[in-house]
């Protein structure tokens, strides 16, 4: 129970120190500002779950939770979408699919669904519990970086 609640207060002071990092023009961790297109490169889910779990929070939706199945499969659909150019469908079982093509960092990619009314509608959707997330690079196509993120009830 104590492991459980340092973990917590933990992962609560992150997202805190992420979330004002942003907002006082300080750069973001390298787990979310790591370029996706440079040799070895690696997302940091973790991060980029506690910023869309802050996000979420600040428009009154509960926290998700990470899915090593919807990694899995988001994984597929960005190795999909990078190779042919086309954007995948929702899959059975998934509530959303939010896709993004051509930014280099986690943060440029969540940028643009906050930015966007329809993906930042569905980031907020009360109705979703659990999330996967998955970046590909494609050195040879138009875009780049390829971004899939599923929510799921």
């Amino acid at each position: 129970m104590v492991v459980k609640a340092l973990r917590f207060a933990l992962l609560g002071a992150l997202a805190l120190s992420v979330a004002a990092c942003a907002s006082a023009g300080q750069p973001l961790s390298p787990g979310l500002s790591q370029p996706m297109n440079e040799p070895g490169a690696r997302l940091s889910r973790v991060e980029a779950i506690f910023l869309l779990n802050d996000y979420r929070r600040q428009n009154g939706a509960a926290d998700l939770r990470g899915d090593s199945v919807l990694d899995s499969t988001a994984e597929t659909l960005a190795t999909n979408y990078a190779k042919s150019g086309t954007p995948p469908t929702l899959p059975p079982g998934i509530a959303q699919v939010r896709i993004s093509a051509g930014y280099a960092t986690f943060a440029e990619a969540f940028s643009s669904w906050r930015a966007s009314p329809a993906d930042a509608a569905a980031m907020a959707d009360p109705t979703v519990k659990r999330v996967g997330l998955a970046a590909h690079y494609e050195p040879n196509s138009a875009n780049g970086v390829y971004w899939v993120l599923l929510l799921a009830p």
